[in-house]
């Protein structure tokens, strides 16, 4: 690991990633190694973690080859230094922001979408001509193995690196100084990771997660709140950072909208979930058992069946959860929908307002007057109005967390400036050199630096 550190900072200072040419040639690069090894990638997420092949290009490698085709367009944009308006304290200059890259970054990646996770952040650090260093996680290890096949086919190691290994390597690499971090995964291992980089006062991007809140209002068209919710809750399983984590819903259609919940999940999963091929499974059986002790019989009002050979659990929902209850008291990531039942808004927002700020929020409703109080006065990541998780599709929207949810964002130009340091320059003219500014200080000199600043 040391040697390859040393091999990408002699091959950034020689200059070998600054240009538009080189940037844009490695982005190329990326692409074209993704679509001739699509169906290994393909066959490797249904290995890791039972993604059907629609889904794995859905929600992995179509998202990261938009991320590159979004950047290749904006590149030459992202990269011209950005001029600022003198004031009047600097005149004669001129004032500009040029983005520098930091230089050797360290990518570490989760288990849950270990494709997109892996790639969409080395986008932004290739986009901001950086070198890389990639740990997948070791617990999708069909996945990180194609990554690493395909990443030496695509670039040399002293330009872009994959380091595979368990929680051994990843504590190994967090000694080594990089110039900048990006880590997604959980709260704890994020804790661990900014303190290992303040050792180095690296500075770091930590994409975590948390529990995102639902709110259903009565005003809201329940059928279509309830499909969407579905999708977006049971996609991969449940294991997403932004997949809806409990429903908050107004008393008044509290048992029509559980209704439409159910309906919606037997018309997209069929009445035997665990024998659907799209259905896939738990990423081992830690996780696995760690989703079953939050299951409550008692609660449970549609799924609830397992299959501990294939690491399987029902799309299952949960009614008359309260908050002192084990589903509650942490991030669920898997396929169980706690509903909570709420007498008004006022008590939704009391609720979220009590909790750590989540990654994302999720509010149905037909009224803007809702909408304008949960967007305005709720701090959370991200989210969407009448849908989940879509807000993570457009390359043109910044994606993050904040307070316990995450640090920085990304996606896009959101990416660039990430992974970019920014240079800010003044030009000085020399035709005039102001007097002000230099002793003796006179009365006069101080009249005009009063106007100045």
């Amino acid at each position: 690991m040391q040697t390859v550190l040393v091999q990408q900072r002699n091959f950034f200072n020689a200059g070998h990633t600054i240009s538009y040419a080189d940037r844009k040639h490695a982005l190329k690069r990326l692409s074209t190694g993704l679509k001739q090894h699509e169906n290994e990638i393909l066959d490797a997420l249904y290995q890791d973690l039972g993604k059907s092949t629609h889904e794995a290009y859905m929600s992995e490698l179509g998202l990261t080859l938009a991320e590159i085709r979004h950047a290749l367009k904006h590149l030459k944009g992202w990269m011209r230094p950005k001029r600022r308006r003198t004031p009047l304290a600097n005149f004669p200059a001129t004032q500009r922001i040029y983005a520098a890259p930091y230089g050797v970054v360290l990518i570490i990646a989760p288990w849950n979408y270990p494709l997109l996770l892996s790639l969409a952040p080395l986008v932004g650090a290739l986009a901001a001509g950086n070198c890389a260093v990639i740990k997948p996680s070791e617990l999708a290890p069909a996945t990180a193995e194609v990554l690493a096949h395909l990443i030496r086919e695509a670039f040399p190691e002293e330009y872009v690196a994959v380091v595979n290994g368990a929680v051994e390597v990843s504590k190994a690499l967090l000694d080594e100084p990089f110039d900048y971090i990006f880590y997604t995964g959980n709260g704890t291992v994020g804790q661990y990771v900014m303190e290992r980089a303040a050792a180095h006062l690296t500075p770091v991007t930590l994409e975590l997660g948390g529990k995102s809140p639902v709110v259903v209002t009565q005003s809201a068209n329940l059928a279509l709140a309830a499909r969407r919710i579905v999708f977006g809750k049971y996609l991969n399983c449940g294991q997403t950072c932004i997949a809806p984590d409990y429903v908050l819903v107004e008393k008044q259609v509290h048992a029509e909208f559980v209704h439409h919940v159910t309906e919606a999940i037997t018309k997209m999963y069929g009445t035997a979930p665990l024998k659907n091929p799209s259905y896939g499974h738990i990423i081992n059986s830690r996780h696995f058992e760690r989703l079953c002790r939050l299951l409550l019989p008692e609660k449970i009002v549609h799924g609830g069946e397992v299959n501990a050979q294939r690491l399987q659990i029902a799309p299952t929902v949960m009614n008359g959860v309260d908050a002192q209850d084990a589903v509650m008291q942490e991030e669920i990531f898997g396929p169980i929908l706690p509903i909570l039942e709420v007498n008004n808004l006022d008590e939704a927002y009391r609720f979220i307002q009590s909790h750590p700020h989540p990654l994302a929020l999720y509010l149905f409703t037909q009224k803007r007057t809702d909408e304008k109080r949960f967007l305005e006065e709720l701090q959370f990541g991200g989210g969407c109005v009448n849908d989940v998780i879509s807000h993570i599709v457009p390359s043109n929207l910044p994606f993050g967390g904040v307070g316990a949810s995450g640090i920085g964002a990304y996606h896009g130009a959101s990416s660039f400036q990430t992974f970019s340091h920014p240079k800010s320059i003044v030009r000085r003219k020399q035709w005039w050199d102001p007097p002000v500014r230099y002793l003796p200080y006179k009365n006069w000199k101080t009249r005009l630096l009063r106007r100045m600043l």
